[in-house]
């Protein structure tokens, strides 16, 4: 939903509240509930799927890197304006900080990734294929979709700070549906609710 569209639901309950406000939550707190959830998240895979994605800002082309494990969950992204070996090496350089190195690595073709792997995570096994690397590439879907509402990001710091918390609370609230049963869904659904009602009292206390 756009901003205004959250501003229409909040009226309908009685609240008035203008978008630029909803907009200054949104910048206040979307980076603490997505560092709690990411906190709390099981250990990650150890396949990655990387991917990178152009995003347009005014008029200016920019790379939305972005890594996923093998069960879909994303890891971490980072919005940069170029796509060759020194991108591609400041993306891996920050993942391996925060989550140690992968068993294997799955990319396209791009052979920035060859070369920032062979510098960075020399032993890491390494497979590039289109069509292994679908995990990641579906998950640019979403910020396709976001990027469409926003009539496409205002700044580079914009989207990375929108998307970094937009892809946590996604995850936590957009469970796979489609491979889960009716009752494994609402049981799903009700665990992200408690787990943002906790989220939320950390940040009240």
């Amino acid at each position: 939903m756009s901003l205004r569209d959250v501003e229409d639901l909040f009226a309908e309950r009685g609240v008035a509240v203008s978008y630029e406000t909803i907009q200054s939550w949104v910048a206040k707190f979307g980076q603490q509930y997505a560092r709690s959830i990411r906190r709390d998240l099981p250990k990650p895979h150890d396949k990655w799927h990387l991917d990178e994605v152009v995003i347009v800002i005014k008029g200016r082309k920019h790379w939305l890197w972005r890594a996923v494990d093998a069960s879909g969950d994303v890891l971490d992204i980072l919005v940069q304006s170029r796509r060759n070996t020194k991108a591609a090496k400041r993306f891996m350089r920050k993942l391996v900080k925060q989550y140690g190195e992968p068993r294997v690595l799955i990319t396209d073709k791009l052979r920035s990734y060859s070369a920032a792997k062979r510098k960075l995570i020399s032993g890491v096994g390494h497979r590039q294929h289109k069509g292994l690397n679908n995990k990641a590439e579906v998950s640019h879907r979403q910020t396709r979709r976001r990027e469409k509402v926003f009539g496409r990001f205002k700044s580079p710091r914009q989207a990375k700070m929108f998307l970094a918390a937009h892809d946590q609370i996604a995850c936590l609230f957009r469970p796979r549906r489609h491979i889960l049963s009716a009752f494994s869904y609402r049981h799903a659904r009700s665990d992200a609710h408690s787990l943002w009602s906790e989220y939320s009292a950390e940040l009240n206390a």
